[in-house]
């Protein structure tokens, strides 16, 4: 049974959630939009800190915190961003860091150059 986490974060128009926990996992993807849905259109590392720190808030809102991450997959839509990406990514995680594959794929959201799945364990919130 999955149970959906309210984030607070926009609901998207497709037929998804944004993050749901089952079997003391919470399941999460995150992309670089703004509380009012709007995507953010700055930097490669402006949109990187968005779509971490809405992952941060789904997290939470699952009554767990980012050291509770396990694994971390990201989709870029270039390689040239993979620098950068290290960069921001690391200030929002601390030793020892999550599993991370990074993925270079055409990405649906128009506009967004990353999008991030996220596993984390929630085993030990309390309901």
């Amino acid at each position: 049974m999955r149970n959906i986490v309210e984030t607070g974060l926009t609901k998207a128009a497709a037929p998804l959630e944004l993050a749901a926990i089952a079997n003391g996992t919470l399941y999460a993807c995150c992309i670089p939009a703004f509380p009012d849905g709007t995507i953010e259109t700055g930097s490669f590392v402006a949109q990187v800190e968005r779509t971490m720190l809405n992952l941060k808030q789904t997290v939470e809102a699952a009554g767990a915190t980012m050291d509770d991450v396990t694994q971390v997959q990201v989709f870029l839509t270039d390689h040239k961003y993979f620098p950068e990406l290290n960069d921001a990514y690391g200030k929002f995680f601390n030793a020892p860091y999550p599993v991370r594959a990074t993925f270079i794929a055409g990405l649906i959201v128009p506009g967004a150059n990353i999008e991030i799945l996220a596993q984390a364990d929630v085993s030990a919130v309390k309901k």
